[in-house]
This record gives structure tokens, C-alpha cells and sequence, in this order.
């Protein structure tokens, strides 16, 4: 595998600007475990988990990797708990995105924590960084999940860098191989942040279903919505097309509360509990019912994800892909290949 130092690497303690998004539920230490291993940086979403859980799942990662990984904190709820749960158990890198992170960064700097925050616009970045933050993840219009911003990638990427240098900036949304990653620090990012890649990985605590339809997504099969609201209101996201997208465009996108078939049991969880249509759930291991049906969470780079892998193997290629790319297109500019 073949090494790729920035700042943003020399910042966080990995060897590789690669970062795996916090894709909600799909995170566990397995997957955050093996992409650290693999000489990137692991992230576990813990915004929902319980105290227990939040320990448990900490504790686990640590007993798989002794290399560092993060976790991220979602502010549209007070995380302070959370917070101080994660750094009691030693957590050294901490997400912020969706709300203002400067009481969360000042708790984490006195812990001796690094603080990353996630922005849609240059002025957001200036402002996150004026607060303490230590890196910056420009999320653009393309990525997958909750998505902060309407910007798209390629012009938003080098805008935030120009606002925040020197702070390390993280491209996000639309990156899927090592071509995108190439593309994202010749704009000045120091590393990328990837999460419908990692998805399709053997390690993501995701239903089989929802892989294979990652796998069989084109970069025209998302939708950016509000759609999947129960439990997460007015936050606009982008999901593949599934047959509650389909009914609701038939009906000719109304909205919440005028929506076919609200309220409608689709799923069930393992201990029996339901999961109603439009629900932010996405396909867990275990769960039955109509899975198809539920939010399905994936970027615009989905259609760049051809096969299931496992997590320490797509950092791996990815890294190779990047090296490769900027090699060949340095032999461009040295007039010895040509385009």
C-alpha cells in the first residue's frame, strides 16, 4: 500500500487522508476498527446510543485497534452527556456537524481532544475555526445521508480552503475511488471523507439489502429530499429511489402529513419494535419487513461502488488509486504521457 502524508495526517496520527464517514447506524468498531488498521481514520456515529452503549461500542474499538479513530456527535440535540461519555473513555478525535460546535470544541480541547466540524459554506468554515475547531469538512451537495448545504463539492472544497488555511479542510460528498480523492487535494484538501464506499463494505452493520442496492445504483438513482423526517425533522438528505420515493413523487410530492400511506408499519427491529414509513431508520441486520421501503442513505458517488470489500481493502485501493492517479497525470506534465 502505498503511503499519502498531509497535514491532515500529521494532525490526527494516520497514515492516509482517508476518512470514513460517521454513516449513522452502519458504523461498529469492526468497521471503524479495520479502516484505521488499514492506515486511515475509523469513525463511529454515537449521537443515538445510550450511555451503556456508548462505552461498550468505545471500549470495543479500542480492543481492536490501538491506532487512533473518532467519533461524531450530531448537534441538533444536546450531546454535553455524550460528550463528556466519550471523553472520559479517552476518545482523542471528536466530530461535530448540524449546530453550533463552539461549546462542544472548547469541552474537547480542555479534554485534550482534537474537534472536527462539518460545514456547507466558506463563512460557516471562518466561523468554526474562529470557535477552535482544529480540522474542517467541506460537505457538498453530492454526499449521501444528511446533507448541511446546497454547494456542490467542486466549487465548495476550495472556497472553505481559501476561507480556513491553514486548517486542514476534508472533502466530502462524491468521493468514492482514488480518482476523487486525487481531485480533492489538488483543490487544496488534505483529506476526504467517504461513506457510501464504506457501506458496501463486508464490515458495515447494514442489512445485506441495503449493499446490494448501493451496488446496483447509478449516479442518477438519489434523490435529495426531506423525505425520511420521522425522527429527524427538517433535515433535507439524500437517499437512493425506493418504492416510498416512488409513491410520494406519484402523488405528486406533498407534503408531511398529506403523504400516501403515513404512519404505515413497513419493518420491524429484531426485539419486535416497528419502523412506520418515511421513518430516518435505514436496514439493520435482523430487522424484516418491507426493508426496500426504508431510507436508504447514499451519495451520488454510489454509482462508483461496483462490489462489496472489506473495509481495510478499500482504503488500500483507494490509497493505490490516488498515488497512481497523480503519478500519471505528473508524467502528463512532464510531456512523457500522453492524455
Amino acid at each position: 500500500m502505498r503511503v499519502i502524508q498531509t497535514s491532515l495526517c500529521r494532525l490526527l496520527g494516520i497514515e492516509l487522508p482517508i476518512i470514513q464517514a460517521p454513516i449513522g447506524s452502519a458504523t461498529c468498531p469492526a468497521l471503524a476498527a479495520a479502516v484505521s488498521e488499514a492506515g486511515g481514520l475509523g469513525m463511529l456515529a454515537l449521537s443515538w446510543r445510550n450511555t451503556d452503549e456508548m462505552r461498550q461500542i468505545i471500549r470495543e474499538t479500542q480492543k481492536l485497534t490501538s491506532r487512533p479513530f473518532g467519533v461524531n456527535l450530531v448537534l441538533e440535540w444536546n450531546q454535553q452527556e455524550r460528550l463528556q461519555i466519550c471523553l472520559e473513555e479517552g476518545v482523542k478525535i471528536v466530530s461535530f456537524f448540524w449546530g453550533e460546535p463552539a461549546p462542544y470544541v472548547q469541552k474537547a480541547h480542555e479534554a485534550g481532544a482534537l474537534a472536527i466540524h462539518t460545514v456547507a459554506t466558506a463563512a460557516e468554515a471562518r466561523r468554526a475555526v474562529e470557535c477552535g475547531a482544529d480540522a474542517i469538512v467541506a460537505q457538498g451537495w453530492e454526499a449521501g445521508g444528511h446533507v448541511w448545504g446546497k454547494v456542490a463539492t467542486l466549487p465548495l472544497v476550495p472556497q472553505v480552503v481559501n476561507a480556513v488555511a491553514p486548517v486542514p479542510v476534508i472533502a466530502a460528498g462524491g468521493i468514492a475511488d482514488g480518482r476523487g480523492i486525487a481531485a480533492a487535494l489538488m483543490l487544496g484538501a488534505a483529506g476526504v471523507w467517504i461513506g457510501t464506499r464504506f457501506l458496501a463494505s463486508e464490515e458495515a452493520a447494514v442489512h445485506q439489502l441495503y449493499k446490494e442496492k448501493i451496488l446496483e445504483a447509478t449516479e442518477n438513482d438519489t434523490i435529495y429530499s426531506g423525505l425520511f423526517d420521522v425522527g429527524w425533522e427538517n433535515a433535507p438528505h439524500r437517499t437512493l429511489r425506493n418504492s416510498t420515493v416512488e409513491q410520494w413523487e406519484a402523488a405528486g410530492c406533498p407534503p408531511n402529513q398529506q403523504r400516501p400511506n403515513e404512519g404505515q408499519e413497513i419493518a420491524s427491529f429484531a426485539d419486535g419494535r416497528v419502523v412506520v414509513r418515511y421513518s430516518d431508520v435505514i436496514p439493520l441486520p435482523k430487522m424484516t419487513g418491507d426493508l426496500e421501503a426504508l431510507a436508504l442513505y447514499a451519495g451520488q458517488s454510489a454509482g462508483a461502488v461496483s462490489r462489496i470489500q472489506p473495509a481495510g481493502e478499500i482504503v488500500e485501493q483507494l490509497a493505490n488509486e490516488t498515488v497512481e492517479t497523480i503519478e500519471t497525470y505528473a508524467r502528463l506534465i512532464q510531456g512523457k504521457e500522453k492524455y
